[in-house]
C-alpha cells in the first residue's frame, strides 16, 4: 500500500516539474515562473526561471497580509546574558524593514554583498532578512572567526558593507570582535565602504570615523524599506565551506528554489504547522542556522528560537529541557554531539525531571553520524521519535530523512532512513558503476539536484564542476561513503577519505565508532586511520568517558578493543586506543579527525579556523605521545 512518502518520492524523480511546480504555488510570487526546471545549460540546472519574488516578503510580510502578524515569529533566548525577547511578525518585519533602510542609506542595493560577522543575537537574523529584503547577497561569517580567514572572505565576496557586533560571549568569556574585524580589513585587498556595529553592553567597540556606524543610532533615523523583487535565480546568500587553504569555496543559494524547498520541508520533513514552535540549536554561521533558524520556520509561519548558549555550561546540562518547556518547543534540531555532551554530564537525565516537556514531539539530529548509543539514550530518556537525517552545506536541506510529515518509517539505528523527495541517491564504485545493496561505495546524487541545492560556487563555475561533478559524470559527489540496503534505507558511514585500507581490506571508521560508543563508560569517541608500514593503515581510537567514571582506563581500552574484535573481526586490526578528556571539534560539533590524524602521523597541519578550542590539540598531542604516536613518539 503506497503512502504519502512513496507518492511524493516517485513524482519528484519522474516528474519534477509537476512536483515542485505544485509546491511553489503556496509561495508568494510577484511574477510566476516561465519554467519550473531549466536544463538548457547542463550541468547548470536552474529552478523557477523567469519567476520574481522576495525571500523576506515570504518570511514576514506574507504572514502579516494573511492575518497572523501578532503571532510570535522569533524568540531570542540568551542564558549567557540572562536575556529573553520575543518578536511578533509585525515587530520583526518592522525591525527588518528599518535595518534594510539603514543598509540602503549606506548605498547597498540589489546584488551587492554584505558580510555579517555577528554572535547569536536577534540582530544577526534581522541583518540577514534585511539583506534579503533589499535583494542584497549576505555572507554570514562566524563571529570571532580569525582575522585572516575573514579577510579571505572579504576578498572573494567583495562586500560593500560589513555588519558586526562589539563582542560575542562563549559561556562566560567575552570575545571582542572589533579588533578582529579591523585586522581583517587591514589584511584584505578589498575594503568595505562601511561597517555597522551593534554595541553590546559587555564590550564597547572603538569606532573609526567615516567608516564605522553605530547600529542603534542608524536605526533611530532609518526610513523603512519595502521588499525589492528579485529573480528566482538571483543569489540570496554565499556561505563559505572552508578557508584553511586561503581559497574558500563560496556555496551559492538562490532565492526561488531555496524558498520552495525549505518551506515544503518544514511540513514534509519536520511535521511543523503554522504557529508551532521550532528550535534549531545551531549557529547562523552554519547552514543549519541559515536554513532552519532564520528562513524555513518563518516561511512556514512557525515561531523560531535563536539560542545564545551551549548544551552544557549555560548553566548546566538541563538548559535544553528548560528551553523546550518554557517556550513550548514541538521539534528540536541539533547535532548528535550536543546530546553526547548532555549524556556525558547527566548520564541518567536527572535534570530533565525538573521540566515539563510534554509539548515536545520530535528530536531531529544531523551534522555528523548519529551513533546508535546516542540514539538509544535519547529515545529512552525523552520518549519521543529521534530522527537522524543527513545533509550538507551544499544541499541546504535534508538529502535523506525519515520524513515525519509524509510517513513515519521504522527507525533503523545508523541510518537516516530513505532519500528525501527530490534526491536521487545512488551508491557507486570508482568507475561510477552501481554497487550491490549493502555494499559500501561512494554516495552520489543523480543530476539535477532539487531546488534549494547549490546551483554553483560564487563566481567559480569551473571549481564547482571540479569539486562536485567531475569525478562521477552525471552525478553530484557527496564525498560521503556508505550503502543502501534492500529496503532503500541509506547508511552514511563516513567521509570517503575516512574509509581506511587495512592490509587490503576497505573498512569504515564509522562502523568502529559505532561499536566503541556502545561501551557503557564511553560518552563519545573517534576513530581514524594512521599510516602503518606493514598494513598500509591501522585504526586508532580516542575515547571520552562519561562523567563520574572512575574505573581503570587501561581496562576500559582493553574492553573496547575486544568489542571491535568481536563485532567487526580481527581484520579491523583495532589494537590501540587512548582515553582523552575531550575531542577537538568545529563550532558545529564535527570532530576534527583529519587534524588528529596528522598529529598522530607527525605531519604538518594548520589549526582549523572553525575549531571550537585550539588548546585541545595540545591535549591530543600529549595523549598520543603516551601511546607512541605523534611528536612524543
Amino acid at each position: 500500500m503506497t503512502n504519502l512518502y512513496d507518492k511524493a518520492y516517485e513524482q519528484s524523480i519522474n516528474d519534477p516539474n509537476a512536483f515542485w511546480g505544485n509546491i511553489a504555488e503556496s509561495c508568494h510570487w510577484y511574477k510566476k515562473w516561465d519554467k519550473v526546471l531549466d536544463d538548457s545549460n547542463k550541468p547548470f540546472y536552474r529552478w523557477f526561471i523567469g519567476g520574481e519574488m522576495n525571500t523576506c516578503y515570504n518570511a514576514l510580510d506574507l504572514h502579516i497580509d494573511n492575518g497572523i502578524g501578532d503571532n510570535t515569529a522569533l524568540i531570542y533566548d540568551s542564558p549567557v546574558t540572562n536575556t529573553k525577547k520575543k518578536y511578533s511578525f509585525f515587530e520583526l518585519r518592522d525591525e527588518v524593514a528599518k535595518f534594510a533602510g539603514v543598509l540602503a542609506s549606506r548605498n547597498v542595493k540589489k546584488g551587492d554583498r554584505v558580510i555579517i560577522y555577528m554572535p547569536m543575537i536577534a540582530e544577526a537574523a534581522i541583518a540577514m532578512l534585511a539583506c534579503a529584503r533589499l535583494g542584497a547577497v549576505h555572507s554570514v561569517v562566524f563571529g570571532g572567526f580569525a582575522a585572516n580567514e575573514l579577510a579571505t572572505r572579504l576578498n572573494d565576496a567583495k562586500p560593500k558593507v560589513i555588519v558586526s557586533a562589539s563582542c560575542g560571549i562563549e559561556i562566560k568569556k567575552v570575545i571582542a570582535y572589533k579588533p578582529l574585524l579591523d585586522k581583517a580589513i587591514e589584511l584584505a585587498e578589498v575594503k568595505p565602504e562601511s561597517c555597522i556595529i551593534f554595541q553590546r553592553p559587555q564590550e564597547q567597540a572603538s569606532m573609526i570615523e567615516g567608516r564605522d556606524f553605530d547600529w542603534e543610532q542608524m536605526m533611530a533615523s532609518a526610513t523603512p524599506h519595502d521588499c525589492v523583487p528579485v529573480k528566482a535565480t538571483d543569489p540570496l546568500y554565499i556561505l563559505y565551506t572552508s578557508g584553511t587553504t586561503g581559497d574558500p569555496k563560496g556555496v551559492v543559494r538562490d532565492n526561488g528554489g531555496h524558498l520552495v524547498a525549505l518551506k515544503w520541508s518544514m511540513k514534509a520533513v519536520y511535521n511543523m504547522e503554522q504557529g508551532d514552535v521550532y528550535w534549531a540549536a545551531s549557529d547562523i554561521g552554519w547552514v543549519v542556522g541559515h536554513s532552519y533558524i532564520v528562513y524555513a520556520p518563518l516561511f512556514q509561519g512557525c515561531t523560531t528560537i535563536l539560542f545564545e548558549g551551549k548544551p552544557v555550561g549555560t548553566p548546566d546540562a538541563g538548559v535544553f529541557w528548560r528551553i523546550i518547556s518554557e517556550h513550548k518547543v514541538k521539534a528540536l534540531f541539533t547535532a548528535p554531539t550536543a546530546f553526547r555532551a548532555i549524556k556525558r554530564d547527566d548520564p541518567k537525565a536527572e535534570l530533565m525531571k525538573d521540566y515539563d516537556i510534554s509539548c515536545f514531539k520530535t528530536l531531529f539530529l544531523a551534522g555528523e553520524r548519529l551513533d546508535p548509543d546516542t540514539l538509544f539514550w535519547a529515545e529512552k530518556n525523552i520518549g519521543v521519535p529521534v530522527i537522524d537525517h543527513w545533509w550538507q552545506t551544499e544541499t541546504g536541506w535534508a538529502i535523506a530523512a525519515n520524513c515525519m510529515g509524509l510517513h513515519h518509517f521504522q527507525v533503523k539505528p545508523g541510518s537516516p532512513t530513505k532519500a528525501a523527495p527530490g534526491w536521487n541517491i545512488h551508491v557507486v564504485d570508482a568507475e561510477t558503476k552501481p554497487v550491490k545493496a549493502g555494499e559500501i561505495g561512494a554516495i552520489v546524487i543523480k543530476l539535477p539536484l532539487p531546488p534549494g541545492a547549490l546551483p554553483t560556487l560564487w563566481q567559480n563555475d569551473e571549481r564547482y564542476i571540479e569539486a562536485y561533478l567531475k569525478e562521477f559524470p552525471g552525478y553530484y559527489k557527496t564525498a560521503d561513503a556508505g550503502y543502501i540496503d534492500e529496503e532503500g534505507y541509506v547508511y552514511v558511514m563516513t567521509r570517503t577519505d575516512d574509509i581506511i585500507n587495512v592490509a587490503g581490506h576497505r573498512l569504515s571508521t564509522g562502523a568502529m565508532e559505532e561499536v566503541l560508543a556502545n561501551h557503557p563508560d564511553v560518552a563519545e569517541c573517534a576513530v581514524m586511520g594512521v599510516e602503518n608500514q606493514l598494513k598500509g593503515q591501522i585504526p586508532l581510537g580516542f575515547l571520552v568517558l562519561n562523567a563520574g567514571v572512575t574505573r581503570d582506563h587501561n581496562e576500559i581500552v582493553k574492553e573496547t578493543i575486544q568489542m571491535v574484535r568481536d563485532k567487526i573481526g580481527p581484520v579491523a586490526a583495532f589494537k590501540t586506543a587512548t582515553v582523552v578528556k575531550r575531542l577537538p571539534k568545529t563550532r558545529s560539533g564535527k570532530i576534527l579527525r583529519g587534524t588528529m590524524q596528522k598529529i598522530a602521523e607527525k605531519k604538518d597541519y594548520k589549526v582549523p579556523a572553525t575549531i571550537d578550542d585550539s588548546s585541545i590539540l595540545g591535549e591530543i598531542t600529549d595523549a598520543l605521545g603516551k601511546i607512541g604516536y605523534g611528536e612524543k613518539a
